[in-house]
C-alpha cells in the first residue's frame, strides 16, 4: 500500500493560516490527498439557497485551482466521510487524517464517527483550532466550567487567557506529493472531475438573477477583499473614529464586510485580526479596544462558546439559555410576506429581498427585520427568521445566527425583557437613508414615489399614487399590520411577563444600555419611541 495523509476541508477553505493543512504537510514523501465530502450538511448544505451554495461552490473551486497550479487536484467527493476514509485506508492504507475544528454540536456526531472509525483502524486523526480566535472549550475552563453568561464577562475571561495566536506560516506546496484516488472511488461514490455547480445538487435559482452586489466565494477573493478593508480602517485609524460603517451605514454602496468570508474560512480570522491589530499599532502604537471592528469578532467567538455544550441552542423547547416566550402563530400568509418583502413596510421589504437577491445585509437591515418578525411588530417566533437567514444569508452559520436571533428577539443576552430598543421600520429607515434610493433599488415598484412618502407609502394620497404609477393595496401591498398599535402591545406583552417570571435565566444578566445600543446598530440615535 502506497499509504497517504488526508487534508479533510469542511470550514477553513484556504491555504494560508492552516495549521491543519501544514500537519497533513509534515511529511513531503507520503501521498496528499486534499478533499472534501458533500455528506449534506457539511459548510451548512443541508439547508441552503443559490447564492450560498454556489459561494461554497466558488470557495471550492479556488482551492482546486490552487492545487492544480502544483500538479494537484482537490478531491470533490459525495457520499459520508467515514466511508470515504475507510475506503482510502482500505485501498491505500493512509496513515494520517487532518482536519479544522467544528466547535458547534451540530458537526459533533459526524466527528466523533469519524473519530472513532479512525481510531479502529489505526489512522492517526488530528484536529486543529483555527475557525476562531480561542478554542471554546479553553474559554469555557478557563471560566470555572461554564460559558461566560454575558458578553463583558467574555471579554474578561480571554483577557485572563491572553492575545490569540498569530496565524501560522504558508505551506509551500512546490514539493507536495499529490495522491491519487482509486479506480473503485469512482465506481462506489460520485467523485466530481470539476467543481460542480448547485444545480448538481437540485439548487436552483429562485428569481431572476437581479443582483447588485455580486458576492464571489474562494480565498483569493477574500485576502483581495481583506486589503480594500484595511485600506478602509486605515483611513478611519488616521481619522480617529472607529467601525466607520456603525454609525452611518451606506446601504448603497459595495458592502467592505468580510463576514461571508470569514463564515466559510475563505479568510483565516486570526489572520483579519492580527493584521487589523498592527494596522491599529502602526497608526497609533497601541492596542485596539472592543469598541473597534475587533469587538464584532469577539461577538462572534462569544456565540460560538456560548453553543458549544448546548446542542438545543438553534431553538426555544429544551434550550437552557432561551426565554419561552409565547409567540403567536404565524396567521394567513404574514411569515411568507415577511419572507418575500411583502409586508407593506418598505424598509423591510427592501431588505428582505436584498437577502434572497444577494445573501446579504447590512447588521443595521438584519437587526431592523428581525425585530419586525419578533417583538417589534409580528410577534412570531425568532425561529422562523433563523430558518429563513440559514438558508438565504452568505456569513450564517448556525451558532452566531441563532445567537444575534435570540439577542434581538429579547430571547437571551440581555437583561430580562427589558430591552427598550425596538427598530422602527419607518423611522430607521429615514434616519439611515432619507433619499430612499436603497429602497428603490430593490422594490422597483416603488420607483417614482416622492422621498416624503417613500418609507410610508400607503400615506400619499391617492393622486401622489396615480402619478407614481404605484397603486398602494394594489402595485404594492397595504401594510400588513398598524406598527404603532403592534409595537405598544407587544411593549406591553413584555411587562407581564417580566413580571410573571420569578426570576432571571442564567442569561439574562444586566446588560449595559450602551451594549444594547452598539448591538442595535442604533447607539448614535436619539431612544426611538414607536411613534411615526
Amino acid at each position: 500500500m502506497m499509504g497517504g495523509n488526508v487534508m479533510w476541508f469542511r470550514h477553513g477553505l484556504r491555504l494560508h493560516d492552516n495549521p491543519a493543512l501544514r500537519r497533513a504537510l509534515q511529511d513531503r514523501r507520503t501521498p496528499f490527498f486534499p478533499i472534501f465530502v458533500f455528506d449534506g450538511e457539511t459548510a451548512g448544505t443541508k439547508v441552503v439557497g443559490y447564492n450560498r451554495m454556489r459561494y461554497l461552490l466558488e470557495a471550492l473551486e479556488d482551492l482546486d485551482t490552487q492545487f492544480r497550479k502544483y500538479g494537484g487536484r482537490l478531491h470533490m467527493i459525495k457520499g459520508k466521510p467515514v466511508d470515504v476514509f475507510r475506503r482510502l485506508w482500505e485501498e491505500l492504507g493512509i496513515n494520517k487524517l487532518c482536519y479544522e475544528q467544528d466547535c458547534e454540536p451540530i458537526w459533533r456526531e459526524r466527528d466523533e464517527s469519524v473519530r472513532a472509525t479512525c481510531k479502529q483502524i489505526g489512522v492517526e486523526c488530528h484536529h486543529f483550532v483555527s475557525h476562531t480566535l480561542w478554542d471554546p472549550d479553553t474559554v469555557i475552563r478557563v471560566n470555572g466550567g461554564i460559558p461566560p453568561l454575558t458578553y463583558q464577562m467574555f471579554l474578561h475571561t480571554v483577557t485572563i487567557i491572553g492575545d490569540p495566536p498569530r496565524p501560522v506560516d504558508d505551506v509551500d506546496l512546490r514539493v507536495t506529493n499529490f495522491g491519487v484516488l482509486p479506480d473503485c472511488f469512482y465506481k462506489e461514490f460520485v467523485v466530481f472531475e470539476k467543481t460542480p455547480k448547485p444545480e448538481d445538487f437540485g439548487v436552483f435559482l429562485e428569481n431572476d438573477d437581479i443582483r447588485m452586489i455580486r458576492w464571489v466565494g474562494g480565498e483569493r477573493a477574500a485576502l483581495a477583499k481583506m486589503q480594500q478593508r484595511l485600506a478602509v480602517e486605515h483611513d478611519s485609524f488616521c481619522k480617529g473614529s472607529y467601525l466607520p460603517t456603525h454609525g452611518n451605514p451606506d446601504l448603497l454602496g459595495p458592502p467592505i464586510s468580510l463576514s461571508p468570508a470569514l463564515r466559510f474560512g475563505c479568510l483565516s480570522v486570526r489572520k483579519f485580526y492580527w493584521s487589523l491589530q498592527d494596522l491599529f499599532q502602526s497608526v497609533h502604537q497601541g492596542r485596539m479596544s472592543s469598541q473597534f471592528v475587533t469587538g464584532q469578532l469577539i461577538w462572534r467567538e462569544y456565540f460560538y462558546t456560548m453553543s458549544v455544550n448546548n446542542p438545543k441552542y438553534a431553538q426555544m423547547e429544551g434550550n437552557s439559555i432561551c426565554l419561552n416566550i409565547p409567540w403567536r402563530e404565524p396567521h394567513g400568509d404574514e411569515l411568507q410576506r415577511w419572507e418575500e418583502g411583502r409586508t407593506g413596510f418598505p424598509f423591510v421589504d427592501a431588505a428582505m429581498r436584498q437577502l434572497r437577491t444577494e445573501g446579504w445585509l447590512h447588521h443595521a437591515l438584519r437587526n431592523t427585520v428581525a425585530s419586525f418578525l419578533t417583538r417589534g411588530t409580528l410577534w412570531l417566533s425568532w425561529e422562523h427568521g433563523l430558518k429563513h437567514f440559514l438558508k438565504y444569508l452568505l456569513d450564517a452559520d448556525w451558532s452566531v445566527c441563532a445567537g444575534n436571533w435570540m439577542w434581538v428577539s429579547s430571547s437571551a443576552f440581555e437583561a430580562l425583557l427589558d430591552s427598550g430598543e425596538c427598530a422602527c421600520p419607518v423611522r430607521l429607515g429615514q434616519r439611515l437613508e432619507p433619499s430612499g434610493q436603497y429602497v428603490r433599488r430593490y422594490i422597483p415598484e416603488l420607483t417614482n414615489i416622492p422621498d416624503k412618502y417613500i418609507y410610508e407609502p400607503w400615506k400619499a394620497p391617492i393622486d401622489v399614487q396615480q402619478r407614481a404609477g404605484c397603486i398602494i393595496g394594489r402595485d404594492y401591498p397595504s401594510p400588513i399590520i398598524d406598527h404603532l398599535e403592534a409595537a405598544e402591545r407587544n411593549q406591553s406583552a413584555m411587562r407581564e411577563l417580566r413580571l410573571m417570571l420569578d426570576k432571571a435565566q442564567p442569561h439574562c444578566c444586566p446588560s449595559s444600555e450602551e451594549e444594547i445600543r452598539q448591538f442595535m446598530w442604533l447607539q448614535d440615535v436619539p431612544q426611538l419611541d414607536v411613534s411615526t
